[in-house]
């Protein structure tokens, strides 16, 4: 199975369980249940092995961090049931809309980043170039009119739409790129291997940590 499919795949998987978890919180509850403990196992997994040293500093920025990356993912988690368990049809259909963001600029930056190639965007990540770069960008931008017909209400505009597309499809790459870091500095290559092809769940979902809460601080700020 060839990794774009695989990408469209997972990403059409994430968006059916978001659908289910719109109209079932039980499904939504034990979902944000698994990511929240899965994510943080494969989290810790990675700073165990960035902190393998035996002295007082890092056992000290080991603890910080797994502390840290617990409450973040729990925060995530809470912020999502909040959204998602709103009365406002309208508010969940923008969650929705944030994700297929992410989905598309993860595809895009790998359809992009296999076809042009050139330039690497990053030490971090050899992967990485700045075509596929582009191309999160772009393909970003392909939810935008599907949802400004789908928000009856219109309380986001075109413009707004389109703005807050791309500012999520940075943050998402920012994302990625992070776990990127984090996985080069563990010296590993996937953050588990959960799913076959895949990876982990921090594989699928790095760029999606950052770049919800990121785009739902400013669908609050414009909107509500």
């Amino acid at each position: 199975m060839s990794e774009i499919l695989k990408r469209i795949l997972t990403g059409s998987f994430l968006l059916a369980l978001l659908a289910l978890s719109f109209f079932n919180v039980f499904i939504l509850i034990i979902s944000l249940i698994c990511l929240l403990i899965i994510g943080w196992v494969e989290f810790n997994g990675l700073i165990s092995k960035i902190f393998i040293k035996k002295n007082f500093n890092s056992k000290f920025f080991k603890f910080i961090s797994k502390v840290s990356s617990l409450l973040y993912l729990f925060l995530f988690s809470v912020f999502i049931f909040e959204a998602l368990s709103r009365a406002d049809v309208n508010y969940k259909f923008t969650i929705i809309y944030l994700f297929s963001i992410c989905i598309c600029s993860d595809i895009g930056g790998f359809i992009f980043g296999k076809i042009f190639k050139g330039k690497k965007l990053t030490k971090i990540s050899p992967n990485k170039t700045i075509s596929g770069s582009i191309g999160s960008f772009i393909l970003s931008l392909f939810p935008v009119p599907v949802f400004f017909f789908i928000l009856q209400s219109k309380t986001l505009n075109l413009y707004e739409l389109t703005i807050l597309a791309l500012i999520v499809s940075f943050f998402c790459q920012l994302g990625d790129l992070l776990i990127s870091y984090l996985k080069r500095k563990a010296k590993v290559k996937d953050t588990g291997d959960l799913l076959p092809g895949h990876g982990g769940i921090l594989d699928r979902i790095d760029g999606i940590l950052l770049a919800i809460p990121t785009g739902m601080i400013i669908v609050e700020f414009l909107v509500y």
